[in-house]
Parts: C-alpha cells; sequence; structure tokens
C-alpha cells in the first residue's frame, strides 16, 4: 500500500479560502494541532437535507484532519434561542429551551444516523449569555456599538474598518429591510442587533447592563468560539448563505472585541437546492433527514451528499439517490462475500503476516490496485477535499479486483498453502477499501447486531419500501415467474422481470434459484 508520510501529506492538502478566493496550503497556527468552528443549526424544527450537506461535508474534513494524525478540536453550535424559536414556542404553548432542546436532540440522531462524529463541543447560546454580554460589553467600550432608547444595542458598521470587504458588499447600495429590520433608531439602517430588548410578553429574557432580553443572532458565534478556540483559529466553516449577513458580522465583532481576531481560512459548502431553489425551512422549501432516510439508507443519503464537491451546489435527485443505493449495496456486498470467504483461509492469511515469511509478499497486481488506491485517494483529498469522483476510478477498481478474484478461492477451500498469497492479497485490499470508506463516513463496523449483512438487508428493505411491495410480494412473482419460465411463457417471464426493475427490484438467476437485489429504477418501455 503506498501510504505517504502523514507530515507530507499535511503540506499538500489545500483548502478553498473563502476571504482569499483562492485555494491555500493549510497551515495551523500551533503545529499538529487544528481549531475548526462551524456554524450549527437554529432548532426549532427537524433538521432537513441541506443541515446534512453541511454537517457531512464538514464532518468529511474532521475525519481527514484526523487521519493526517492532527489533534483536532471540533465546534459546533446549537442556536437554542432567538426569534423563530420563540415563535414556534409560543404557536405551541412550550417553553422555548424545551421546544430548542428537543430538536438539538433530535439533529443529534440524524447526525449519527449519517455517520457524523460528534463535535468535540456544541455549546448553545442560552449557556453562554455570560460570554456574550461580556463581548458585547467589550465593542461598546472600544465605540463601535450604541445602545439605544428600549434597551437595544446595534453594532455600528460605519465604525468598523474593512466592513463589507469579506462579502464584497457595497454598504452605498445597500437598502434597509432586506438584510437587517429597519428602524429609525439606528445610525445607519445596515448597523444591526447585538442585544434584544425583550418585548413585552415574551417567555424569555436574560437580565444585562442594558436590561433584559436577549442576543442578536450574530455575536452568538463570535463569543462562543473565542470562548472555546480563543480570537485565533485554524478554520471557520458553514454554508456559503451564511458569508453575509452572518459571516461578515463575524468579522467585524470579533475583530471589534479583540483587534487581534483572526481566522485562517473561511470555509463554506455549496446549497442543497430542491427545484433548484435553496432548501429552506423558514421558505417551506425543505426535506426533512428523517423523511429521506425512511426511504433510503443514510448511508446512500451521505453517499449521494459526498458526490458532488462540497463547494457546489446540489439539487435533490431521487435518481441520483437511487444510484448511490446501489452503489453502496454493491460496496456492502463485495466485502460482506470477501469476509465470507477469506475466513476459510484466516489462519494461512495471518501466518503470511508474519514479518519474516516470504510468502506474506502480495501479488503484484494487488501491491498495484492499493498503491493505485492510495494515489488517486490522497490526490483528491488533498486539492479541497475533491470527493465527487472519490469512489470511482481507483476505487472500483479494487472492488472489481477483489470481487473477481473471490471465485479463485471458493474454488480451493481445502486451504492449499499456494493459494494463502491469494488470500492474503484479497485481505489487504479489502482492508485498505474499508480504510477508505472509514475516512469518508460510508464503513459501518461490524459491531453486533450492525453486521455488513445487516446493512444489505436493511438496503433491500428500502427498496422494497420505495417499490411500494413486501418481501412476500417479491417472493410471490419470483415463483410465478419460474412457472411460466418452466411453462416456456418467456413474454411472461421477462415481463414480470422488466416491471420489477421499472419498482428498483433486480432479479438474479442463480442456477435453478432466483435471489433479487435493490437497483436503480428502470421505466417500462
Amino acid at each position: 500500500m503506498e501510504k505517504k508520510n502523514k507530515c507530507e501529506l499535511r503540506e499538500k492538502l489545500r483548502l478553498y479560502n473563502s476571504m482569499t478566493k483562492q485555494k491555500e496550503v493549510l497551515k495551523p497556527l500551533v503545529e499538529g494541532k487544528i481549531r475548526l468552528y462551524v456554524c450549527g443549526v437554529t432548532a426549532y424544527d427537524f433538521s432537513h437535507l441541506g443541515h446534512a450537506r453541511a454537517s457531512v461535508a464538514f464532518d468529511v474534513l474532521y475525519r481527514y484532519l484526523l487521519h493526517l494524525e492532527y489533534d483536532v478540536t471540533y465546534v459546533r453550535n446549537f442556536t437554542d434561542i432567538d426569534d423563530k424559536i420563540i415563535d414556534r414556542a409560543n404557536a405551541m404553548r412550550v417553553d422555548p429551551l424545551s421546544l430548542s432542546d428537543r430538536f438539538c436532540r433530535a439533529y443529534n440522531e440524524d447526525m449519527a444516523d449519517l455517520q457524523c462524529l460528534p463535535p468535540n463541543l456544541q455549546p448553545r447560546v442560552s449557556d453562554h449569555m455570560e460570554q456574550i454580554k461580556a463581548m458585547i460589553q467589550q465593542i461598546i467600550d472600544n465605540d463601535i456599538a450604541y445602545k439605544v432608547d428600549g434597551g437595544d444595542v446595534f453594532f455600528s458598521v460605519d465604525r468598523s474598518p474593512n466592513y463589507g470587504q469579506f462579502s464584497r458588499q457595497d454598504l452605498d447600495n445597500h437598502r434597509a429591510g432586506e438584510r437587517v429590520a429597519e428602524d429609525p433608531r439606528k445610525l445607519n439602517q445596515a448597523d444591526f442587533a447585538l442585544w434584544k430588548a425583550a418585548k413585552p410578553g415574551e417567555p424569555i429574557s436574560w437580565e444585562s447592563p442594558w436590561g433584559p432580553g436577549r442576543p442578536g443572532w450574530h455575536i452568538e458565534c463570535s463569543a462562543m468560539s473565542a470562548h472555546h478556540l480563543s480570537h485565533k483559529f485554524d478554520i471557520h466553516g458553514g454554508g456559503i448563505d451564511l458569508i453575509f449577513p452572518h459571516h461578515e458580522n463575524e468579522i467585524a465583532q470579533s475583530r471589534a472585541a479583540c483587534a487581534e481576531a483572526r481566522i485562517s481560512c473561511w470555509m463554506h459548502n455549496g446549497l442543497f437546492t430542491i427545484n433548484n431553489q435553496k432548501m429552506s425551512k423558514s421558505d417551506r422549501n425543505f426535506i426533512q433527514i428523517r423523511y429521506i432516510t425512511e426511504r433510503y439508507h443514510p448511508l446512500a443519503v451521505r453517499h449521494f451528499l459526498i458526490s458532488a464537491h462540497y463547494r457546489s451546489h446540489l439539487n435533490y435527485s431521487p435518481l441520483q439517490l437511487e444510484g448511490s443505493s446501489d452503489a453502496v449495496y454493491y460496496i456492502y456486498q463485495v466485502i460482506h462475500d470477501s469476509e465470507d470467504a477469506l475466513s476459510t483461509f484466516k489462519q494461512e492469511i495471518e501466518s503470511t503476516e508474519q514479518p519474516n515469511d516470504e510468502t506474506g509478499k502480495l501479488l503484484p497486481a494487488a501491491q498495484e490496485c492499493t498503491s493505485k488506491l492510495w494515489r488517486e485517494f490522497y490526490s483528491k483529498m488533498s486539492d479541497d477535499l475533491s470527493t465527487a469522483h472519490i469512489l470511482s476510478g481507483a476505487f472500483q477498481d479494487a472492488l472489481k479486483f477483489l470481487n473477481s478474484n473471490l471465485n479463485t478461492l471458493k474454488k480451493h477451500k481445502q486451504r492449499q498453502r499456494q493459494f494463502a498469497v491469494v488470500a492474503q492479497s484479497l485481505s489487504e485490499i479489502k482492508t485498505q477499501i474499508k480504510e477508505v470508506l472509514g475516512i469518508l463516513g460510508l464503513l459501518v463496523l461490524p459491531v453486533q447486531p450492525l453486521t455488513y449483512e445487516r446493512v444489505l438487508e436493511e438496503l433491500k428493505q428500502k427498496a422494497l419500501r420505495r417499490a411500494d411491495l413486501q418481501q412476500a410480494d417479491v417472493e410471490r412473482l419470483i415463483r410465478e415467474r419460474a412457472l411460466a419460465r418452466k411453462n416456456k411463457e418467456f413474454a411472461k417471464s421477462d415481463q414480470i422481470r422488466a416491471s420489477l426493475m421499472a419498482k428498483g427490484i433486480a432479479l438474479m438467476d442463480l442456477g435453478e434459484n432466483t435471489d433479487w437485489r435493490p437497483c436503480v429504477a428502470t421505466p417500462l418501455a
């Protein structure tokens, strides 16, 4: 296997920096350590595929940084109190923090389904009021924010040097009311709230030097990232839709509170769209993660999400989801078959792993297969995490090599010594395939009861659900087709096969027996 030195790989990792608009080699502020902050969700409803897109994109980054043996501190926040949460809580007649806690927990459940590793820290706004108030006070003391009648505190964009440069906004053409609320008390209608005074009848507020209220949306991330990672850290991530106003305002606030505040690299994932329109809860244009994982296996959803480069926009496509489901089924079928076949050669494989055993050398074709796999993998990952085609090319070649050589082993179950090198070669390829899948978050470890066989069965059950069929329905049609073939009614036999293919069910004849597996639905001619 051609694995490179991790230090060499670190020096080759280039990420697109939204601040400089170019790819740059990642250079940690502290050698061997990466501090990463990603904007999380506003927890007032179940999360949708747009949230999944962001979380999976940065989970891939997190996993790759860990693979490069960085000491990573990954922080992703929850906004657990804001206008939307209060409005929803009032409509449901529940406590706002209880409502947001419910959806924070639901979000973490969804992320676990999608194989996202939990961040090191998941701070909530409600737990960081003191840090938020302290930062607001520092900005006021530096004369870049002001209090108005009624208890609100606004950030003054006119007193903030370089405001608008990150997002390339022309403030002279900024029209009040489009991005921020219009308010006659503001010095400039582009000024935004750092602290919102409590309104009559609001169910929750916090005491502050400016009166009871709660934070504005933007200040929370500046305060929490500074508290947990300091004013200087390596990577700040989020969706591209957050560049303005959220991240522009974060930069301004952080620098207003601390002149030395700096983030080395800003990363933004592209939008997830439906009918080519941004997926958004506020626009009621969204598909919940839970809805889609009822119909498609979470591994298939994750495969679909990384099938496009993280910076590109990705449109919802049932056809592509079916393609991802088919791809994941094939991957897991090959892994399952190889584990089953290689179990017969366990003793021989273990003996060839001894360092002084000459038979432990891999087949030349297997050595080239694994070398090509890692060359291509590292080349793509080093180029701004280009996952779009990482599961094609050399990865598919490795699967095909493994799959095509399994029959050789199956024919020699008497475990002759000369086949030990073949077994060892296939075992090594299988191991490297699984490692790549692990870095991408597509590997479910075979811990009971979630074995590879179980994943295959789950993929089949999802296919039945999409086809609106039961297992018994498929078995009945298989029997009908077998009878039709026996009676030489080949047109009927072909019609049954085609009707199932149209629903995403592929029949496979294995001698006198017929089995089935999920496939991409093929419309009837």
